[in-house]
């Protein structure tokens, strides 16, 4: 589905969600998406601006919820 590179927030849920995590939920300053219910990993969510989530942020949110490159784009 999405390539790694500059992406949308919409497209970045969608992925997530194609990977099994739930929500976003509301949570403090940021939204978040979380797999495997209360004990597993929780994802910070960047909030929604104009333009679209760049490489670097995205390889950060993908480090953070355990992702791989491959699985990523295998999604």
């Amino acid at each position: 589905m999405p390539s790694f590179g500059p992406i949308s927030r919409r497209d970045l849920i969608a992925g997530l969600r194609a990977l099994g995590f739930s929500g976003p939920y509301a949570g403090g300053n940021y939204q978040y998406m979380r797999r495997g219910g209360l004990a597993g990993r929780r994802v910070a969510l960047p909030n929604p601006h104009q333009g679209d989530i760049g490489r670097g942020l995205l390889a950060r949110i993908l480090r953070e919820a355990g992702v791989t490159r491959d699985e990523w784009e295998a999604v």
